[in-house]
């Protein structure tokens, strides 16, 4: 396996981007491979830059990365949800006041704002589809309360139809299971209605597993340690695995910076246990991002550490490094053309390709520009 890291990057555009032999086998190897179509969220390289989502478009042939189109936003966004034809859904980032879904093309069908339509609660940052595809489900937090619940809303209004509980607090990404029900990761830290974190000791992190149909609590596990926020899933199955394993991204709420340091950032769920698999880390305690990669494992992303890293069940007790790079941050799973499970992950710089079964390519940005925690592969070419 090959890691790209800062010397490589830089020898890399030194040598006048990547075609130096080793790049022009690359290049070849990449004139069969499509275009990628990727949904982002950015905005501008200065901290008070406007936020824009859309669709940018990856070039393996060209080696270039450019925008399609983009929206403007409201404020800062967080997940993305792809829809057929090359559409997004997106929510505001927590405290999200705001939700739309914009259309293959780039144009903004249908926005909700939650202030306007008088709703108690507000976005957590992600939102999927109800296994019968009618419906939208949000995590939100009653701003009154602090009670974390489910929005259902209505799939082509987005307009919220029903509530349910989370099962927690601080309820952050939520996936469907094999059998359609809900998995909830309730982050378990206290925020007032600005978003500040306080009373930490009573932080009550936990997953949850709710009916697809009702919201019904049928689950719920914790770690033995309260202090590890679960915030972030994605699914996976390695071959020969009789059950799917989810991946689960942590952020450590320590007040000891020294066990924030050293505190283990992955959990896995599988067969009903909720496990810590290796106390490897970031040196930091805080992946922002997950995704499904090598041998049914999951790469995780470090942005504060400038690392994005392996695991998978073939090596348990290690963290495998694989892209070195300041801001390694937004992650979406790439097949590239070898099955194996590679990553695109969202840097400083641009985008870096990661694969087990090929050489890493890197894109500049088109403009200057930061990504956002998260982006997703569109179906659509």
């Amino acid at each position: 396996m090959m890691c790209l890291n800062r010397r490589q990057f830089l020898f890399s555009v030194g040598g006048g981007a990547l075609l130096s032999a080793g790049g022009r086998a690359l290049a070849s190897a990449d004139e069969a491979l499509p275009p990628t179509l990727i949904g982002a969220a950015w905005r501008g390289p200065r901290p008070g830059d406007p936020y824009r989502a859309g669709v940018l478009v990856a070039d393996w042939q060209r080696r270039t990365l450019a925008i399609r189109h983009a929206v403007p936003l409201p404020t800062r966004p967080h997940g993305l949800l792809p829809e057929t034809g090359g559409g997004l859904v997106v929510t505001g980032a927590r405290p999200g006041g705001w939700i739309l879904r914009c259309d293959g093309d780039g144009r903004i069908e249908r926005r909700r704002d939650l202030e306007a339509d008088g709703c108690a609660t507000r976005f957590n940052g992600h939102v999927i589809t109800s296994r019968d595809g009618r419906f939208l489900l949000a995590t939100e937090t009653d701003i009154g309360t602090g009670r974390g619940c489910i929005g259902v809303r209505d799939r082509a209004g987005l307009h919220k139809v029903d509530e349910w509980d989370s099962g927690g607090i601080d309820p952050h990404q939520l996936l469907l299971d094999q059998d359609g029900n809900v998995m909830v990761a309730n982050g378990g830290v206290p925020r007032t209605a600005a978003d500040k974190k306080y009373d930490l000791h009573r932080m009550d992190a936990s997953l949850v597993r709710l009916d697809g149909g009702s919201g019904r609590l049928v689950g719920q596990w914790r770690l033995d340690d309260p202090r590890l926020s679960l915030r972030h899933l994605v699914w996976n199955q390695a071959a020969g695995d009789a059950a799917p394993a989810l991946g689960i991204a942590m952020q450590a709420e320590h007040d000891d910076p020294a066990r924030r340091a050293a505190a283990p950032i992955l959990a896995v769920f599988q067969d009903g246990e909720l496990r810590i698999p290796t106390p490897a880390n970031d040196g930091v305690g805080y992946a922002g991002d997950i995704a499904a990669a090598f041998n049914g494992g999951f790469v995780l992303s470090s942005n504060q550490a400038g690392v994005a890293q392996l695991w998978h069940a073939g090596a348990p007790e290690r963290l495998t490094p694989v892209v070195e790079m300041q801001e390694a941050y937004a992650l979406a799973p790439w097949a590239g053309p070898r099955p194996g499970g590679g990553v695109l992950v969202a840097t400083a710089p641009g985008l870096i390709r990661w694969h087990p079964g090929t050489k890493p390519a890197f894109l500049p940005w088109p403009e200057p520009m930061a990504l956002d925690n998260h982006w997703v592969v569109l179906d659509t070419a």
